[in-house]
């Protein structure tokens, strides 16, 4: 703004501006005022931080705790065959990567006929898998007993049979259907 443009404007608003001088001791009043809301301030500020220091160290600790729960259970998880030796290790290895490779050839033979002996084959590996775990939880108890390790194989090759034979009997129901549909024609 200019210079006259203020002027302009002081003496328009002249006369209305509030020139009063307040009442004796308003200022000491208002310095009492000041002061009480400081200090109720500060005491609210300072119990409020009282409250929360404990319990935040209470939940600091009870943190801390369940994290090294966590970690010693993380390795205490039980052997399997692979833990045993490289060779185990190379034994679970190629039964792992069969019975997966038979799993996606069961799936791929899915259709309307073959889905009930399909899911009986899966419930089966599962329970077989459940077996296994069991087996593993031996294995760490009974410091790599031979028995274990050879039902664990035994367990394996077991699933690999299951997945076989379903897929054999659905090759054999694949064969039959076709003949008897060659014969009618």
């Amino acid at each position: 703004m200019s210079k006259d443009n203020l002027e302009y404007l002081f003496k328009n608003l002249e006369g209305q501006f509030d020139v009063e001088t307040p009442n004796n001791g308003h200022e000491a009043r208002f310095l009492e005022k000041l002061n009480a809301l400081e200090n109720t301030k500060t005491i609210v500020q300072k119990d409020s931080k009282s409250y929360w220091k404990p319990l935040l160290a209470v939940a600091a600790s009870i943190a801390l705790i369940i994290s090294i729960s966590f970690g010693v259970q993380a390795k205490e998880q039980p052997k399997d065959l692979a833990s045993v030796s490289p060779e185990m290790a190379e034994t679970q290895q190629f039964f792992t990567n069969a019975i997966a490779f038979e799993v996606n050839k069961l799936k791929a033979e899915q259709t309307q006929e073959t889905k009930t002996i399909i899911n009986d084959a899966l419930k089966r590996l599962n329970e077989l898998e459940k077996e296994y775990d069991n087996l593993k939880i031996s294995l760490q108890e009974s410091g790599e007993d031979q028995l274990v390790i050879y039902a664990m194989i035994t367990n394996f090759q077991n699933r690999i049979d299951i997945l076989k034979t379903t897929l054999q009997y659905i090759e054999d129901q694949k064969e039959l259907k076709q003949n008897n549909y060659e014969t009618t024609i």
